[in-house]
């Protein structure tokens, strides 16, 4: 069934300490992982919603997605929906979902699409399992009955054009944040589906050491090996790990000849089973001729992103007898940690010497090796379905 999905993540997060549509949770920002689940479950089209102000990092967050937009929400959650319905197509079931609840499944989209052939809304539920109590100032007054209550989580799924008229209609005195109790007031059908634990809400910052350790349990560890070498020839400078150190000679290569980069890019090609960088940059193509490397190490990362995946760590070694590494080693490190994504103590550069053997003691180039590992998903998908 072909659906619109509106992704809510025009919050200010002000009890998470800011705004959590944009803090990484498993190397991905928040908001993109209901964006890349309703994206794999075939949504017609998602409809992100953003504060006013927000398009640049939106587009930083979802880059290398396709099929959603954002637009700009407003002050209270119900405005915000609005202003996501009013560029949804009336004639699709549409799926209204909290970006802060990112672990989604496509099971859970599954069952609300199947739930509007005999309703006009669904929302998945949890049943209350812990006694209920009633108190003020800290005080019980009174045991709640738990029989028939539910906790009810997004998204919350309605019948074309169902969740617009109740809009329209809607004559409460507060502003609804539950999109159910609109459709509910207008007298309509809803039913709930089987929930999810693991779609729980980031509220609070502890909240994402939580989520953290769900994402963590779904992650695999996967191990990447590069080596590269370069010949010195003519010139003034060499780059290596993205940093331009002067020198009597230069590297020769096709490329900026960055052995550094090279090897830290087939490392991580290596990790994704992607092959090495002459498939992605071939040295016959002139378009890289010259090119910086840092290029191709981006490249290489954004196809980890693709697959929900990040660095776990990076370790470079430069094999040369010159010039000496180490008074550059941590403009190394920051440089490659910046192109990586990665937080510092993720990444090592070291250097060694042959002893004077071998083409590099003897001073005719420099080679370099490394090792990259990274988190990938058990599955493409960000939960099971």
């Amino acid at each position: 069934m072909s659906f619109t999905a509106i992704v809510v993540a025009a919050g200010s997060g002000s009890r998470a300490g800011g705004p959590k549509q944009w803090t990484p949770l498993g190397g991905r920002p928040v908001v993109r992982w209901s964006v890349e689940a309703f994206v794999k479950a075939g949504a017609a089209e998602v409809i992100v919603v953003i504060p006013a102000g927000s398009e640049t990092r939106a587009a930083e967050a979802l880059e290398r997605l396709s099929g959603w937009r954002a637009v700009t929400g407003g002050a209270e959650r119900a405005d915000s929906v609005r202003a996501g319905l009013a560029q949804a197509d009336p004639a699709l079931p549409v799926l209204v979902h909290d970006a802060a609840r990112p672990l989604l499944s496509g099971r859970v989209i599954d069952a609300l699409l199947g739930a509007l052939e005999t309703a006009e809304a669904a929302a998945p539920a949890l049943a209350v399992a812990d006694t209920l109590k009633a108190a003020e100032d800290g005080r019980v007054s009174r045991t709640v009955p738990r029989a028939g209550l539910w906790r009810v989580q997004t998204p919350q799924a309605f019948a074309p054009g169902v969740l617009q008229r109740a809009y329209e209609a809607w004559t409460g005195e507060e502003s609804p944040t539950d999109d159910l109790a609109v459709v509910e007031a207008a007298g309509g059908v809803v039913r709930l589906t089987p929930g999810d634990p693991r779609l729980m809400k980031l509220t609070y910052p502890e909240d994402f050491a939580m989520a953290e350790a769900l994402v963590a349990q779904a992650m695999t560890t996967r191990v990447g090996m590069g080596f590269d070498a370069h010949r010195f020839g003519p010139g003034q400078s060499v780059w290596l790990c993205g940093v331009e150190i002067a020198h009597g000679q230069g590297l020769i290569g096709h490329s900026d000849a960055d052995a550094g980069l090279h090897a830290l890019t087939d490392a991580l090609l290596g990790a994704l089973g992607e092959g090495d960088i002459g498939d992605h940059f071939p040295p016959t193509d002139p378009q890289w001729k010259g090119a910086s490397s840092d290029r191709f190490l981006a490249h290489a990362l954004g196809l980890l992103k693709e697959r929900g995946g990040r660095i776990a760590s990076a370790d470079v070694t430069l094999i040369c007898e010159r010039p000496k590494v180490k008074p550059h080693r941590e403009a190394m490190r920051a440089r490659v940690a910046e192109i990586l994504q990665a937080p510092l103590g993720a990444v090592s550069v070291k250097a060694t010497t042959t002893e004077g053997m071998g083409f590099t003691g003897r001073e005719e180039g420099i080679a370099a090796q490394a090792v990259v590992a990274v988190e990938l998903p058990v599955s493409r998908s960000s939960a099971p379905r």
